[in-house]
């Protein structure tokens, strides 16, 4: 979903937002530097156990309504779906605890970040922002886009959907901002998509003065 090339795992990579994922995890066995920031880290591995039980079939459920809005491709079902999300939060929870000593989960929310700036090469944020467009609003996505780019030289988003399958309204004014802010902003096609039209990012790079 973010085109990372052998290369981008070779830099100081920032997870946006990471939740329960294991994307931390996995990476960190490749031998990647990737730091992941949430809320939800200010808590124990077996509270946030217990929280993805207590909400697992809530978001079976979702999915279930809203089934036509995926692509039934490589998770060929909505069982499949939940096998292959609750091996990743498996992955993430047998990680968290060597993973918080090291540093590598940082209890923080955006848009405020706790990070020196240009302290990371790139930053990834996963269904989140622009996904959740409606319930963030355009100023937090605005204020949070440009501090992720305060920390980090490149950011890359995915998906550009907002829920229900629709453009977030975002993209247009969030352009806007990060080019009068010098930045680079391109859309681009990446070899991955689950939501149907959620297979673009956007990419942000700082230029110089």
């Amino acid at each position: 979903m973010f085109a990372l090339s052998d290369d981008d795992l070779k830099t100081r990579i920032l997870g946006c937002a990471d939740g329960p994922a294991g994307f931390n995890a996995e990476a960190t066995r490749r031998g990647s530097r990737v730091i992941s920031f949430d809320p939800l880290y200010e808590f124990s591995a077996e509270q946030i156990r217990e929280r993805i039980a207590a909400t697992a079939e809530d978001i079976l459920g979702q999915t279930k309504r809203n089934v036509d809005e995926f692509i039934w491709d490589e998770i060929t079902s909505i069982e499949n779906l939940h096998r292959v999300r609750m091996a990743a939060m498996d992955d993430f929870l047998a990680d968290y605890d060597a993973g918080r000593r090291d540093g590598r989960y940082v209890t923080a929310a955006a848009p405020a970040l706790p990070f020196e700036s240009a302290s990371f090469d790139l930053a990834v944020c996963s269904h989140f922002l622009f996904l959740y467009s409606e319930q963030l609003g355009q100023q937090f996505h605005e204020d949070a886009i440009v501090e992720l780019c305060r920390v980090a030289d490149e950011v890359r988003i995915f998906p550009l959907i907002a829920l229900g399958a629709l453009p977030s309204p975002y993209l247009d004014s969030t352009t806007a901002k990060m080019r009068d802010l010098n930045c680079a902003v391109t859309i681009e096609r990446v070899p991955y998509e689950f939501q149907k039209g959620g297979n673009e990012m956007m990419r942000i790079r700082k230029q110089s003065s």
